[in-house]
């Protein structure tokens, strides 16, 4: 029988930072109630990023993830700090974790201002309350500057429950985008899914943007009919009225539109992500500047999921074969994927980045502040297929 669980993008990150020997391993241990992570008095014993699912009272789904200490040193310290710091972009709450008496609390500090600036909010924890009696917090609360340090001990399990209700205050806050579909369907609409199960397509599966919109109508308690592109004209012939919303794979675009009913609204399931995963304002602003792009324009395609490159991929052959087929031969385009997103997008016109259905929001708004920083436009797949097949004005987008 196969376990159906809560995809991982989906689900709420809880970063752990701090020095090392601060007890993150052992506080991961804590809260999961299992001997995930590998505890040591050995400092720096935590190497790589270490993720574990887990369900959390107040917050559900969320995925707790150990890192390196920050405080590591040498060459292959260096690696492991550099892990932690990418950690850091794509996480939804960051916990820093302190012990003993500040040893100055500079570095606890810089790192409160970098999530600050990335817009993640920080709970700082002083762990080993069970060593001094927690008569150290207060001296840890004063350096930091922080209204409050929640205490814990990692190894007697005090503090738990209260630790437990500050991260679940802090998810209550939180900004995310409930809805797939946005205010395009609602309860009793029929919607046709376009979904061409092509090379990209996993044998016997369906790709997760697909089943997040399915789940997505069923629970809005609409009719939901699925086929592949070759079978959309059969499909509208045996409805009694025009569906409301088509929703497609953005690579079959014009073909699709080409069908759909003038009463139909169309969208793709790349526009439902690129509000679901981002901002939609800021990739529709990135298409204006896909439209107004010099022949010898620089353009940078980012892929949230690292695979191998198959016949007709979208993003290393679709789309560069679209934008060069507008611009000309002289367009440099550079592709990256997983975490190989350059820390500098100064030199860049336009970005366009994919669905980022295995990303967390969290990790795509980061990416979208960063290139607002370099004043660099970015843009999603579905939006820039849609604009350099001219048919952008005609998509639905989700509100």
């Amino acid at each position: 029988m196969m376990k159906e669980e809560t995809p991982r993008a989906n689900r709420f990150h809880i970063g752990l930072f701090g020095r090392r020997n601060s007890g993150k391993s052992s506080l991961v241990n804590m809260l999961t109630g299992q001997e995930v992570a590998v505890v040591s008095d050995v400092p720096g014993t935590t190497t790589d990023v270490i993720l574990k699912n887990i369900e959390l009272p107040g917050i559900g789904a969320s995925v707790l993830v150990d890192t390196a200490g920050y405080d590591d040193e040498g060459e292959l310290g260096g690696l492991r700090v550099k892990q932690t710091v990418n950690a850091a972009r794509w996480v939804d709450l960051a916990l820093i974790v302190v012990s003993g008496l500040p040893d100055g609390a500079e570095k606890e500090k810089a790192w409160g201002e970098r999530f600050q600036a990335d817009d993640i909010p920080v709970l700082y924890i002083y762990n080993k309350v069970d060593e001094d009696g927690g008569s150290h917090a207060g001296a840890w609360r004063t350096a930091l500057g922080a209204t409050d340090v929640v205490s814990v001990s990692a190894r007697t399990g005090e503090g738990r429950d209260c630790l437990l209700s500050a991260m679940a205050e802090v998810y209550r806050r939180t900004d995310e985008v409930e809805d797939l579909t946005g205010n395009l369907v609602g309860e009793g609409d029929t919607v046709v899914l376009v979904m061409p199960q092509d090379i990209q397509a996993p044998k016997g599966r369906l790709i997760l943007p697909q089943v997040q919109t399915l789940r997505n109508l069923l629970d809005k308690r609409c009719t939901a009919l699925c086929c592949t592109a070759d079978r959309l004209p059969t499909t509208l012939s045996v409805l009694s009225s025009p569906p409301s919303l088509i929703i497609t794979d953005s690579q079959v675009f014009p073909a699709v539109e080409a069908l759909c009913p003038p009463q139909t609204r169309l969208t793709s399931f790349s526009v439902l992500f690129a509000r679901y995963k981002g901002d939609i304002r800021q990739f529709l602003q990135g298409a204006e500047a896909l439209c107004a792009l010099r022949p010898d324009a620089r353009v940078l395609i980012a892929e949230a999921c690292t695979h191998v490159p198959q016949h007709e991929d979208i993003g290393r052959v679709k789309l560069p074969r679209l934008l060069r087929r507008k611009f000309g031969e002289a367009l440099h385009i550079d592709i990256v994927s997983g975490n190989d997103f350059p820390e500098d997008l100064s030199a860049y016109d336009l970005v366009i980045h994919c669905g980022a259905c295995m990303f967390t929001r969290r990790h795509v708004l980061n990416r979208l502040r960063r290139a607002r920083a370099c004043g660099v436009p970015v843009t999603n797949y579905g939006i820039a297929i849609a604009a350099l097949t001219g048919i952008l004005d005609k998509v639905a987008v989700p509100e």
